[in-house]
């Protein structure tokens, strides 16, 4: 069964390498700020960067929380990550299988 979801949340976050997306997602879980994270390895990045078109290897991590938590994810992302100007993007989730919306909820504190 699907349901409409009002406050669940998609947070997307890079960062440099394996080591580095493990430590983010350890900080994030170990404070309740997320129920999971999903690592994705071996993304090919193109971006501007100090008036530079950049590339370069990075790990994206898919989060999954609620809107009342972002404030304090987003606190937790930047104080960890070594990124000057991290990638932090919450998207909404529209719907979803109402058991796996409620098990965010019921992880995420």
């Amino acid at each position: 069964m699907k349901r409409a979801s009002t406050g669940h949340r998609i947070c997307l976050v890079t960062a440099p390498d394996i080591k580095t997306a493990r430590h983010l997602v350890r900080a994030v879980l170990l404070k309740k700020l997320a129920a999971c994270a999903n690592l994705v390895p071996g993304v090919e990045s193109h971006y501007w960067w100090q008036g530079k078109l950049e590339k370069g290897r990075e790990v994206l991590i898919f989060f999954k929380t609620t809107k009342a938590r972002l404030s304090k994810f987003e606190a937790v992302i930047r104080e960890n990550h070594p990124y000057d100007t991290p990638e932090i993007i919450a998207l909404s989730i529209d719907s979803g299988y109402e058991r796996y919306l409620s098990w965010i909820t019921q992880n995420v504190q």
